[in-house]
């Protein structure tokens, strides 16, 4: 008897595995408070987990596997990974353990671990997921001082021939970044986004919380936006390509108080639990490019495939290069607090309000609000790297660690010291006001630095630079911020300093 595991971001029914019933064959799935307790979860993050791993394994069932899922509530669920298996290679009698290579080192290394320990046979398949595998991206770069993610993305276009006309790039260009950045103010009309049909969520809420399991956010049974299953996942994808895709490019980068998920896909969850791959995400949005060019741009669609085969396949590169080291960086030596507003969204920064708020009540917040809103803050505010992962890690739904630590240590708080990003993504009030209106309704001038109503952002930005430019003097694509603070008169930059010095003790006050 082969007993094998499937982790709750292994939920790939095209995998090998299940492409004939062995009678000799058990899967497992477990619900375990080890995963639910490394960190605050986003009751939605939890109950999409559960309830998509619960429709997995049905559907295993449904085509003939055995299958033993062990649901949070089980009185024989010990919450451990490794002591269910134990329990269960005693039950099943079990001869061989088999799983599927683990995106999360900490997982990798626990298993890996605990094939040491037994004395079956053990053997480590891969998922079948992703476009590359985990050596691929540092063989790439081999001999490169710098890990430059276009080089990446222009190969991994020509690889997969995607958007390529006889071996040059579609259009002529292989990047539409410059047309990416357009501020929304109320058209294009947004469609609202697409809800699945999904069940049993007060269900899994209660049992949840029944069971004592620590969660951060809300949920509304009514806007619920996560998947189940793969069909439901498939019809998110194909409303993206229907009504949001023709815009999708052009306002990417865009915030607006009036929306949550403005063009944007929101098939993240269903991509990281492996509902749907990568691959026939972009051959499909591609085809329906195709299908209607006289509608849609190829900057719209350029932008979105380069989020998924350049920036998320990057992106897994370098969590495996980099690990275990990478978690522990924290290049520019912050060390201050995440400030309490993180949890509750209760500040008068209207930016960070809508942010926060959004990211509580819907698990979810695209990349500009990760990176420019609550990224930015954290990393002007010298926020410790640790405080900002589990933050981001346990408040968005599609948050695993091979993605959220390489985003947020890496792209967000330049804690690895430039491996991902030339430069630190900070900024003052004036970037935030060209892609949104939340300073059109916030407290703050946005074009003060001074005074108990200038916005915060303005004097942390420029007390960050003073405070970081020995870090930042040999940087180039830093000098002419450099220059700009060496132009501030001494007074003025002493009152700079000292208005950021009171936001930086007393944050929860602004």
């Amino acid at each position: 008897m082969k007993l094998r595991l499937i982790l709750g971001d292994q939920l790939n029914i095209h995998h090998p595995w299940f492409e004939a019933v062995e009678n000799n064959v058990v899967y497992v799935l477990m619900e375990i408070r080890q995963e639910t307790d490394y960190a605050p979860h986003h009751i939605q993050k939890v109950v999409a987990f559960f309830g998509t791993m619960r429709w997995f394994a049905n559907e295993l069932k449904t085509l003939g596997h055995q299958v033993i899922y062990l649901e949070l509530n089980d009185v024989n669920n010990t919450q451990s990974l490794t002591e269910n298996l134990h329990l269960l290679i005693k039950q099943t009698e079990a001869t061989s353990f088999d799983y599927q290579l683990p995106d999360e080192y900490r997982l990798d290394q626990q298993l890996s671990n605990f094939c040491k320990e037994i004395s079956l046979p053990t053997n480590a398949i891969d998922t079948y997921h992703f476009m590359t595998k985990r050596e691929d991206l540092t063989e790439f770069f081999e001999g490169k001082k710098q890990l430059i993610l276009e080089f990446f993305y222009r190969n991994m276009r020509k690889q997969f021939d995607l958007l390529m006309q006889q071996g040059q790039p579609e259009g002529g260009q292989w990047n539409y970044d410059k047309n990416n950045r357009k501020k929304w103010k109320g058209t294009p009309e947004i469609p609202p986004a697409y809800i699945p049909k999904t069940e049993a969520l007060e269900a899994l809420q209660g049992m949840i919380e029944q069971a004592g399991v620590k969660t951060i956010g809300t949920l509304d049974v009514h806007n619920f936006l996560f998947p189940f299953s793969r069909e439901e996942a498939l019809e998110q994808l194909a409303y993206f390509c229907e009504h949001l895709l023709v815009h999708f490019g052009d306002y990417q980068d865009a915030l607006h108080t009036d929306e949550i998920n403005l063009f944007h896909s929101r098939i993240s969850f269903a991509l990281n639990v492996k509902l749907i791959s990568p691959l026939e995400v972009v051959q499909t949005v591609i085809a329906y490019y195709r299908a209607h060019e006289e509608e849609i741009e190829l900057a719209q669609v350029e932008g979105f495939v380069r989020q998924i085969i350049g920036w998320r396949e990057y992106m897994r590169g370098i969590y495996w290069k980099e690990m275990p080291h990478y978690a522990e960086k924290n290049a520019l030596e912050n060390h201050n607090p995440l400030p309490n507003f993180y949890w509750t969204g209760k500040t008068k920064m209207n930016c960070l309000h809508q942010a926060i708020s959004n990211s509580l009540d819907n698990a979810y917040a695209h990349h500009i609000q990760r990176l420019m809103i609550t990224g930015n803050f954290a990393l002007l505010a010298q926020v410790h790297p640790d405080a900002v992962d589990q933050w981001y890690l346990g408040i968005y739904a599609d948050a695993i660690e091979w993605v959220q630590i390489t985003n947020t240590r890496g792209m967000s708080q330049w804690a690895d010291g430039g491996i991902v990003a030339t430069k630190p993504y900070v900024s003052a009030a004036a970037y935030i006001h060209k892609m949104s209106n939340y300073c059109d309704s916030c407290g703050y001038d946005k074009k003060k630095r001074l005074g108990d109503d200038a916005c915060p952002f303005n004097s942390l930005y420029w007390n960050f630079l003073d405070d970081k430019k020995q870090f930042f003097a040999k940087n180039n694509r830093m000098a002419m911020m450099l220059r700009l603070l060496e132009k501030i008169p001494p007074q003025e930059l002493a009152e700079i300093k000292a208005r950021a010095g009171k936001i930086l003790t007393q944050p929860d006050d602004f």
